[in-house]
């Protein structure tokens, strides 16, 4: 069974994935409320059909403590977030946490 890829974020942030062929998002405001990042957030790692969620970085910001503590721990779906300077080696360790395996391991 292939899973969905997801999105959250602003409606800039969501068209390109939207234009791409991702049919799963949620647009949010530009400056979001926690209560609008939780509720989108809390849809997409309850939705079996969701497999990865991509967040734009500043919106994790906005997360309360208990659902970024579900983030941080879900591997099914597994959030990954793009730009505000994450670096590879967030990129890394979310990879790792969703493989199960550090697949950039050099030898």
């Amino acid at each position: 069974m292939s899973k969905e890829i997801a999105v959250i974020g602003s409606a800039d942030f969501t068209t390109g994935f939207q234009l791409a062929g991702i049919r799963t998002f949620a647009t949010i405001s530009e400056d979001p409320e926690t209560e609008e990042v939780d509720e989108a957030v809390t849809t997409m790692l309850e939705d079996d059909d969701v497999g990865i969620v991509v967040m734009h970085d500043p919106d994790l910001e906005h997360l309360s403590r208990s659902v970024r503590e579900r983030v941080e721990t879900s591997v099914d779906p597994v959030l990954v977030t793009l730009g505000g300077g994450a670096g590879s080696g967030g990129l890394r360790d979310q990879i790792k946490r969703a493989v199960g395996i550090d697949l950039m391991e050099e030898d």
